[in-house]
């Protein structure tokens, strides 16, 4: 049996090569208890040389914090254009569709362009200033608190509205995707008007750039398994799209 530096090391090449470790198949490999393997994942974890997630542990922090949104508009700006331009080519002509709130589905507000009318939900008010110039785009504001952070509304004052409309295509944004968890963002009221969301929409449809996969955010909108389609770049494993595809989830990368 090999000793707890050399198992340490072993964990080390293993998430510096895969990018994450699974607690169960380390207990295979190295031939010890499940209890040893969490131990030396903690020891690891309080040196700073990894993060240790629900049945394992990863090289990047799982956990996602909440920034403002100019900031997170100069993230992966490239990528979140190009997702943008993709999704909005899925806009129909008559269309009735939700956009929620983030970069991301921001920039997909700035690429449609509709030739008959459209029908846009929003509870982004940059979304709303970004299509409002269409004289074919109908936008109906949601109202409530504004969160500043994120320049986006909350509260029952949305959800009276979402109650009473179903529309074809929900186009939503998220600080993390974890396959077991499901759909996260940084703030649980948030994550609530996201849920009326997915209640009120046909088909589901997550914007989200490769950085995003594998984190949580700290209000869960939802199941994995109630999304229907996502777009994302090429910075996702092929693991992580045979799993989702294995869900029935169809995934688009630009």
């Amino acid at each position: 049996m090999i000793n707890i530096a050399e198992r340490h090391q072993y964990i080390l090449n293993k998430i510096q090569t895969d990018g994450s470790v699974d607690v169960q198949a380390l207990c295979k490999e190295l031939d010890v208890s499940s209890v040893t393997i969490r131990k030396d994942l903690k020891l690891l974890e309080d040196k700073n040389l990894l993060f240790r997630t629900h049945g394992g542990a990863t090289l990047n922090n799982p956990y996602t914090v909440d920034k403002p949104v100019n900031e997170k508009e100069q993230l992966q700006s490239t990528e979140k254009m190009r997702i943008g331009a993709l999704a909005a080519d899925l806009v129909e002509d008559n269309d009735s569709i939700i956009i929620a709130s983030g970069t991301t589905v921001l920039a997909l507000a700035r690429c449609i362009r509709p030739k008959g009318n459209l029908t846009v939900i929003t509870s982004a008010l940059n979304v709303a200033l970004e299509l409002v110039h269409h004289s074919n785009i109908e936008v109906i504001q949601l109202g409530g608190l504004l969160r500043k952070s994120s320049s986006s509304v909350t509260g029952p004052y949305s959800d009276n509205i979402l109650g009473n409309v179903f529309c074809s295509k929900l186009f939503l944004g998220v600080d993390g995707i974890d396959l077991e968890f499901g759909l996260t963002t940084t703030n649980a009221f948030e994550a609530h008007l996201n849920r009326q969301m997915i209640d009120s929409s046909q088909k589901i449809i997550v914007l989200a750039d490769s950085t995003k996969f594998g984190k949580r955010g700290f209000g869960k909108i939802c199941g994995i398994d109630e999304v229907d389609h996502i777009i994302t770049d090429s910075g996702i494993s092929p693991q992580t799209v045979k799993n989702l595809e294995s869900m029935g989830i169809k995934v688009s990368i630009i």
